[in-house]
């Protein structure tokens, strides 16, 4: 699914936030990239979602030159940043439809898919809700769920986790571990180990933008 070829990032000519990284993630695998902040995880997250250009080197997914990939056609991937990205003067049931419009569906559609969602996750009372008036723990909720309207090959999460309450933690874990279907791949970017460990025991230590062997 990802094969990353001698990769650098380089922001100016002293700084590195990525140096030559190399790794493979197996089709329907999970994988933890652990490390402190700014050691190179959410670069490299932020390169496989194409939002981040390399300086340097090759990324493949699915065998595609990553230049080439068309998130539309070719996978279907899903990017939980640090930040979460919202129509924010626009209601919850407004972000669903803005999006669910862009795959042109018809409106009985848009709202029967939405309604399923409402119910399955039991959002009801925050539905109508302008996302600017949520909590930033409610919105990286709302960017998973988010994400259920299609079934991913590729699930990448950012480390949103040490900003979640310990209720909140348990309802994100649960809809990451949902979300992870068989043929999903799934990387997430944690500082904490033991956080990384509720998904898998394959972790990918980073420290000042290099893999390195452990922390």
């Amino acid at each position: 699914m990802v094969e990353v070829k001698n990769l650098f990032l380089r922001y100016t000519r002293e700084y590195f936030a990525l140096y030559n990284i190399n790794l493979n993630i197996e089709d329907g695998d999970a994988v933890a990239f652990v490390g402190e902040d700014e050691s190179g995880k959410t670069s490299l997250l932020r390169i496989l979602a194409k939002l981040e250009k390399a300086t340097k080197g090759e990324v493949y997914l699915k065998d595609i030159p990553i230049e080439k990939v068309n998130f539309r056609t070719d996978l279907q991937a899903g990017y939980v940043p640090a930040t979460p990205v919202f129509l924010e003067k626009k209601s919850v049931y407004e972000n669903f439809k803005y999006i669910l419009k862009g795959w042109g569906l018809t409106e009985s559609e848009i709202e029967n898919k939405i309604n399923n969602i409402i119910i399955e996750f039991a959002i009801e009372k925050i539905k109508d809700t302008k996302v600017k008036d949520l909590s930033l723990e409610e919105k990286y909720v709302l960017s998973l769920i988010r994400l259920s309207f299609r079934e991913l090959d590729l699930l990448m999460v950012d480390n949103i986790f040490d900003k979640l309450s310990e209720t909140t933690m348990e309802v994100v874990i649960d809809l990451i571990k949902k979300l992870k279907t068989k043929k999903t791949t799934l990387i997430v970017a944690t500082t904490k180990p033991d956080i990384a460990q509720k998904f898998t025991k394959k972790m990918i230590y980073f420290k000042n933008g290099s893999i390195v062997e452990s922390l």
